[in-house]
């Protein structure tokens, strides 16, 4: 298995300042959907989901800056799923409190039908370069023209020719690929900055 991709340490470090609105928002494009994404997965709501998310990041919000690297102890995505693992297990608890006795015995039994366990790792890792793509994309698609995105997009993410997309766009094929490579740099950049892999 490969390395797991890890969380820039002078991006956790720069999280201890609750004024540094450029490293949360970074830290919250990046995690409030992997948090959500975990939950729904687990069977929750959409509404839950979401409940779950901003109540994770709002607890690590207030445990950063006690929080210490210390790679024998593992990782901060680590740090993070636990708290997340936690905030749905005291959420399944709840719910089933509530629903004792109210007849809600089908939805409880649809949420123990998703195990407690952990994501293994690959598929936290998974998660994880999805959820890093897209927070990329989401920036360089506003960084560059509409035409430039158009030929990143539809040789690397659908996979057409060079010279389809060419004819399609009108461009030459050349600059179909030098808007590909552009792109392709500027979301590798993206994912460096936040990223130690």
């Amino acid at each position: 298995m490969s390395e797991s991709p890890t969380t820039r340490l002078s991006l956790l470090i720069r999280l201890r300042d609750t004024h540094d609105r450029i490293a949360w928002d970074q830290f919250v494009g990046l995690y409030a959907p992997l948090v959500y994404g975990f939950a729904r997965r687990k069977g929750l709501q959409d509404a839950d989901a979401a409940d779950i998310a901003q109540d994770v990041l709002t607890s690590v919000a207030q445990q950063v800056r006690q929080w210490e690297y210390q790679p024998d102890r593992g990782s901060f995505r680590g740090w993070l799923y636990t708290i997340a693992r936690n905030r749905l297990r005291n959420w399944q608890a709840s719910f089933a409190r509530r629903l004792d006795g109210r007849g809600g015995d089908a939805h409880l039994a649809s949420l123990n039908g998703h195990p407690q366990d952990e994501l293994d790792d690959e598929e936290l890792d998974a998660e994880y370069a999805r959820q890093t793509f897209h927070w990329a994309a989401g920036l360089v698609r506003e960084q560059v023209s509409d035409q430039t995105w158009q030929a990143f997009e539809l040789t690397a993410v659908e996979g057409r020719t060079g010279p389809d997309v060419a004819a399609e766009l009108g461009m030459s094929v050349g600059a179909v690929y030098l808007a590909r490579s552009r792109v392709m740099a500027r979301l590798k950049q993206h994912v460096q900055n936040i990223g130690d892999d």
